[in-house]
């Protein structure tokens, strides 16, 4: 692992020079500022129980389904198809250390966009001067959880861009399986059918696995080992799939 470092700062750089970065930037600051200014024009209208912290992070759903392929579709798909990471792996480094390297690059962004976010709670703390309405509990369990979460989706966006040449097909790939991951897991813990007996240790599961019900222990200020290592072991299980994919595709090159 001594060149994933290199390889880590290379991959930012990459990112940093790139047109379509700073476009993605742009698109998810003004989609988050759109809904926190709705959010305060809600608030403003009338009292809530909950703060605006709580409602925000129930977006949390777009940037991941939209800007996780973005992010991620290019990494490896695109430098199957150019060629350019066969003659990657001909120097002194390991297909475990580029997967990695361009992950952390992809990880890294995210959490920076969702750190500039910040921005709009700190000018409200600023104009409002009340730390009662911004409730800071729900902000940093937000953000956690954010950080936490990511790890696992970034991972499954490597992992589609692992499996095809094409860019455009990684991309529908991890919108397809985080839409599962997400939205599946959530639609399956409503379903009244997994309420039947037999079906006890599947519904246990499926409860395990929803994201949505995460994100709201996180925000309450309740964090569950469990909910870490069910993110931590999905992301370790999508790399080393993802690692596996990239070294089988070689072979068959």
């Amino acid at each position: 692992m001594k060149h994933f470092f290199t390889l880590l700062s290379h991959e930012i750089r990459m990112l940093l020079v790139s047109p379509s970065t700073y476009i993605a930037a742009m698109l998810f600051l003004l989609f988050m500022g759109f809904i926190f200014t709705g959010i305060l024009e809600d608030y403003s209208k009338a009292a809530r129980e909950v703060s605006p912290a709580n409602v925000f992070f129930q977006f949390f759903w777009f940037p991941v389904l939209f800007m996780v392929p973005l992010l991620t579709m290019k990494c490896l798909a695109e430098e199957r198809r150019l060629g350019t990471i066969e003659t990657l792996l001909t120097t002194p480094v390991t297909t475990t250390e580029v997967v990695l390297g361009k992950y952390g690059a992809a990880y890294l962004l995210y959490v920076a966009l969702w750190a500039a976010t910040g921005g709009f709670f700190y000018i409200l703390y600023k104009f409002v001067g009340d730390a009662h309405f911004i409730d800071f509990g729900p902000l940093a369990g937000g953000y956690l959880f954010v950080a936490v979460s990511g790890l696992f989706f970034i991972a499954v966006g490597v992992l589609a861009s692992s499996l095809t040449r094409n860019q455009a097909v990684a991309g529908v790939l991890a919108f397809v399986l985080l839409v599962l991951i997400i939205g599946g897991t959530n639609y399956l813990a409503t379903s009244t059918w997994l309420d039947r007996e037999v079906m006890s240790p599947l519904k246990d599961a499926v409860t395990y696995a929803q994201v949505i019900s995460h994100r709201d222990d996180f925000t309450r200020g309740v964090v569950d080992t469990r909910q870490l290592l069910f993110y931590v072991s999905g992301t370790i299980l999508a790399l080393i799939f993802s690692i596996l994919g990239v070294e089988a595709k070689l072979l068959h090159s």
